[in-house]
């Protein structure tokens, strides 16, 4: 009430020692703001506990006030006055009763009739024994009866006196009162009277209305209480006035207190705080002590959480992280990856140089479209395959660019359609040899689909595939933006952000590159298969040494990938790790395939002419008499066989002056 707390409520022990009270410092001291102890005491505890605050070291440290026990008497701080300092005590407003003192100055043990205490008080106060039974050793002197009250020893009226009249006459006006009521036509106690009880005495007690002994009012309130008149005194030690109590207000109906007046110990010119907690800090909210309504521990609103109020902490929203006091929430920062990151220069460096390459490649393959290396290695499928070359490399710059339904939606599209273009072609191709090679074993008619417009044909089949995949992708689930703030979630909010990206999960995107992953696996099996065919005829084993380096460079890709999910730098390290992949398979395909093939045409031009035209007759019957001659070689421990082939420039033309067809002949020598 009045804006005053208990921290706690102590007990002082009725057969104490002197260890009692050097706990109950301890105790007070584990509220240690809390430094205001009202004392409610006899001055032989009072006593104590200031001789344990001394022992205890915490002179000063706690600020007494005194009840009207202690009141402006000497005896609770003898010897202990700086200790005492700045003790506030209160005592009743009281007037000394002039009539009083000449009544009881007059008594004496012989005109004493009623006061059965007198004799003792008679001993106590003239330091003398009136009686065998006295209390008093025998060493006391006897009474003579002579002494005189404040003449034979020291007086002073006892400061209650005034109470102990006007409580008698406020007992008196009840009982009148009372019985003017109950009893109006009898003089003195009727039988309602007698049998009205101890609760309706009371009732008129506190009803009673009369001006006092010190000519104050008397009256008391629905609780029982009189008006509480007190006079405030604080004890003060000064050097030029010495050590006592000095006036520092009164109450009287309300608090009036001289603050000039006051002065502290230690020193301290404010008004010392006296809290059981001191307040929270903003971001932290109060956690009540159990039985003690004005202490509590401070706990800081961790995490994710903001004070919401005095006592509790509630989480931000998803979106939203706490402010630099933690009392409120702020937006989430939105980040993408952005151009000018490590992440994000090394792959576009290498695709800026892949496409220069591939732009480079596919110049000179339009230059020199009709020289024999150009058309040798299929004109129509090296375009196509260039084409899905040219766009692994810019689906980096796609996979960089900032995040919109525009940005999405082709991302969607080219992911893996660069890659389906590339093995389309390289599948079309590995099967063909294939096809063709396997079909010589089993005669000499030609496979069928091994034309150009059947080879685009095929490719362009295959290709169909993704792009119906994605046809429907964008049916099942429209292109769109979204706000990852769970990729970036850190432990500290302040590192926290919400990372702008499209729609696309991690299996999304697998499954986009699984068919084209899937192509690349199949034609790897064709080129496998291919490895025997002599090179002369065909690119089959560039076609395999590029395939087997691009599973290498995927299948280190899809641990990466994976492996970085739970990772706070996911965004970086897959989109990374995805365009790099690509840039490095377009780059082995270009290299592998296509470099040699442009350095011929561009540096060594002697070399691109027209070689001897085979049948495909002669190109079977070549790859069939090689590898049968190569099983024969390897029956000879002791020898080597070499192949060379000949063959005539027409293959159905006839032989110079013999008149006989011309015939593909290999000459095997034995080394």
């Amino acid at each position: 009430a009045g804006g005053i707390c208990i921290a706690q409520s102590l007990k002082i022990p009725h057969e104490h020692k002197p260890s009692d009270f050097d706990k109950i410092i301890r105790q007070l001291l584990d509220t240690r703001y809390a430094r205001t102890v009202v004392l409610f005491a006899s001055d032989e505890d009072i006593r104590g506990i200031l001789n344990a605050s001394k022992r205890a070291d915490q002179v000063g440290h706690f600020l007494w006030i005194g009840s009207d026990s202690w009141g402006s008497k000497n005896s609770p701080i003898h010897q202990l006055e700086d200790a005492a300092v700045g003790a506030i005590t209160i005592l009743p407003k009281r007037a000394t009763i002039s009539g009083f003192d000449a009544y009881f100055m007059s008594r004496t043990l012989e005109n004493n009739r009623r006061n059965v205490w007198f004799a003792e008080y008679w001993e106590e106060n003239f330091n003398c024994k009136l009686m065998s039974s006295s209390k008093k050793d025998d060493s006391s002197r006897k009474c003579t009866g002579q002494e005189r009250i404040g003449v034979d020893s020291k007086y002073e009226q006892e400061g209650k006196v005034q109470f102990v009249i006007d409580a008698v006459y406020a007992m008196a006006h009840a009982l009148h009162n009372m019985q003017r009521d109950l009893c109006p036509d009898v003089s003195g106690i009727c039988p309602e009277m007698e049998l009205a009880g101890g609760k309706k005495l009371l009732k008129y007690i506190r009803s009673v209305s009369f001006n006092g002994s010190a000519g104050t009012s008397v009256t008391f309130n629905r609780n029982g209480d009189a008006p509480g008149r007190y006079d405030l005194f604080q004890y003060q030690r000064s050097n030029g006035t010495g050590s006592g109590y000095r006036a520092v207000g009164q109450w009287t109906e309300t608090l009036q207190l001289n603050m000039e007046e006051l002065r502290w110990p230690r020193g301290e010119q404010d008004v010392p705080v006296s809290v059981c907690s001191l307040p929270c800090r903003a971001g932290q909210r109060k956690k009540v002590v159990k039985g003690m309504p004005c202490c509590w521990h401070c706990e800081p609103c961790d995490g994710y959480q903001f004070q919401a109020d005095e006592f509790s902490c509630k989480l931000c929203a998803y979106n939203m992280r706490p402010g630099a006091n933690r009392t409120s929430c702020r937006p989430i920062p939105i980040i993408k990856l952005e151009w000018h990151s490590p992440w994000a220069v090394i792959p576009v460096f290498l695709a800026m140089l892949g496409i220069i390459a591939t732009i480079f490649v596919m110049a000179t393959f339009v230059r020199y479209n009709d020289t024999p290396i150009v058309r040798a290695s299929g004109r129509e499928l090296s375009y196509v395959l260039l084409t899905g070359i040219f766009l692994c490399y810019i689906i980096t710059f796609l996979m960089i660019a900032k995040p919109d339904v525009g940005v999405c939606s082709f991302r969607r599209v080219f992911l893996g359609l660069g890659m389906c273009i590339s093995y389309a072609a390289l599948l079309t191709k590995t099967n063909r040899i294939y096809r063709i090679f396997e079909q010589g074993k089993k005669s000499v008619t030609a496979p069928r689909l091994i034309s150009p417009t059947s080879q685009l044909a095929i490719a362009f089949s295959l290709i169909s595939v993704q792009l119906l995949g994605v046809l429907v992708w964008f049916g099942v689930d429209p292109p769109n933006t979204v706000v990852d703030f769970d990729e970036q979630r850190t432990i500290d909010p302040e590192l926290a952000r919400g990372v702008l990206k499209c729609d696309i999960t991690d299996l999304q995107i697998i499954c986009s590159l699984g068919y084209s992953i899937l192509l690349m696996v199949t034609c790897t099996v064709y080129a496998i298969k291919t490895r025997g065919v002599p090179e002369n005829f065909n690119e089959a084993k560039p076609i395999g040494f590029t395939m087997y380096t691009t599973c290498i460079v995927w299948l280190a890709f899809i641990p990466i990938f994976f492996g970085t999910a739970q990772s706070a730098e996911k965004l970086y390290i897959q989109t990374s790790t995805l365009t790099v992949s690509m840039n490095l398979s377009a780059s082995v395909a270009l290299g592998l395939l296509y470099v040699p093939k442009v350095y011929v045409i561009i540096f060594h031009p002697e070399l691109n002419v027209q070689k001897r035209k085979r049948s495909f007759k002669a190109v079977v019957t070549a790859a069939t008499m090689s590898s049968r001659l190569s099983h024969k070689a390897a029956d000879r421990p002791n020898g080597e066989a070499k192949t060379e082939l000949c063959e005539n420039l027409e293959p159905n033309s006839e032989s110079r002056g013999s008149g006989r067809p011309a015939t593909l002949m290999f000459i095997t020598r034995m080394v």
